[in-house]
């Protein structure tokens, strides 16, 4: 629509000598109506009767700059988004198992997040996004901005563990009990005894090259930036082999034509080799065995138990009335079944 907009506005400043205002990338609604005005008032004043001309400014000003606008207003509401729902604006459509094979269905929703502790709810928070990741960070200054103080362990899966999320963490203080997407796979016989992977390769960190299996070095070959959706930038490091041409391993390390290129994030396995040290730690093997009993059967009380499936409010700030009435209806219940004369919120959470 924008590109036959500008195709009318342009065809007719120029048949009517109309000097025409500097070329912009996008033509907004507004920009759409003032030029369509300007076009008519100028037809009217010079007495052309060009019908077809008139009629074409004519649509553009009745039919598409509101239509621009309707646009306009939509991209407004979806703001970083992929989605919103027409019912709920707050609400994104996520990928829902909700029927009996655990299929899954695209509905409207939020992303609960929740922190427990001996299964007391102590923090909890509404996203629009549907993955994990990119709620870390404001869901612990929530807690912070909440409490006066940060946890000093924080445990949590591995949707989570992220450069960005390892980044925060450590820089503030935070030990992170925090998995990432590839821990389980990398203990894995074949992933572990396979030289031909890049985590597998031998590096030297003087020189910056790594070693293939034939013993060739693969020198460092430049740095790439990448920028992540939440805006965080990462630097991966490129190294490619000298010669792969007659390697008689060729076949088994990889498929390409040219010499054989890897791309490694230095700062992201760093971050990833302490946080396995941690969880493999006595510590963090503890961790790891009271997640699954912590927030994990909080959220199968409420949803199985208590039958809260669905939020019946709309719009972020109802939704997050409705979860803290539910957070603290749950509290309430397991400090009466526990019988205790009270209960504090200490140093440790699990997400």
């Amino acid at each position: 629509m924008e590109a036959n907009v500008k195709a009318v506005l342009e065809a007719a400043e120029t048949a009517l000598a109309i000097e025409n205002a500097e070329e912009q990338q996008e033509l907004t609604a507004e920009e759409m109506a003032a030029r369509a005005d300007r076009i008519l008032n100028k037809m009217d004043e010079d007495g052309i009767s060009d019908k077809k001309l008139r009629k074409a400014v004519e649509k553009v000003k009745a039919e598409n700059a509101p239509k621009m606008k309707e646009y306009e207003d939509k991209l407004d509401k979806l703001g970083d988004r992929n989605s919103y729902s027409k019912t709920d604006p707050d609400a994104t459509f996520m990928r829902m198992k909700e029927d009996a094979m655990n299929n899954g269905q695209t509905k409207p929703g939020y992303n609960v997040q929740m922190s427990t502790e001996n299964q007391f709810i102590t923090n909890y928070g509404i996203f629009w996004r549907p993955t994990d990741q990119g709620t870390l960070i404001p869901y612990i200054t929530s807690f912070s901005d909440r409490y006066g103080f940060q946890s000093d362990e924080i445990c949590a899966d591995s949707g989570y563990g992220s450069e960005q999320n390892y980044a925060h963490l450590f820089g503030i203080g935070v030990t992170p009990y925090v998995k990432y997407n590839m821990f389980h796979a990398e203990e894995k016989r074949h992933r572990r005894e396979n030289p031909f992977l890049v985590q597998n390769l031998y590096y030297n960190a003087e020189e910056n090259y790594y070693v293939c299996p034939m013993g060739q070095h693969m020198e460092h070959i430049g740095d790439v930036e990448s920028i992540s959706d939440l805006g965080y930038v990462s630097v991966v490091s490129k190294y490619r082999a000298r010669n792969c041409a007659g390697c008689p391993l060729r076949c088994l390390c990889y498929r390409g034509i040219a010499d054989r290129t890897i791309e490694v994030n230095h700062v992201s396995n760093a971050y990833r080799a302490e946080a396995r040290r941690l969880l493999t730690s006595e510590r963090g093997l503890h961790h790891r065995s009271m997640r699954p009993i912590e927030p994990e059967a909080v959220f199968g009380d409420i949803k199985y138990n208590h039958g809260f499936k669905r939020f019946k409010l709309k719009s972020s700030a109802k939704v997050s009335v409705e979860f803290g009435l539910v957070a603290l209806a749950h509290n309430l219940r397991k400090y009466i079944a526990l019988g205790a004369p009270g209960c504090s919120v200490t140093g440790d959470s699990c997400l």
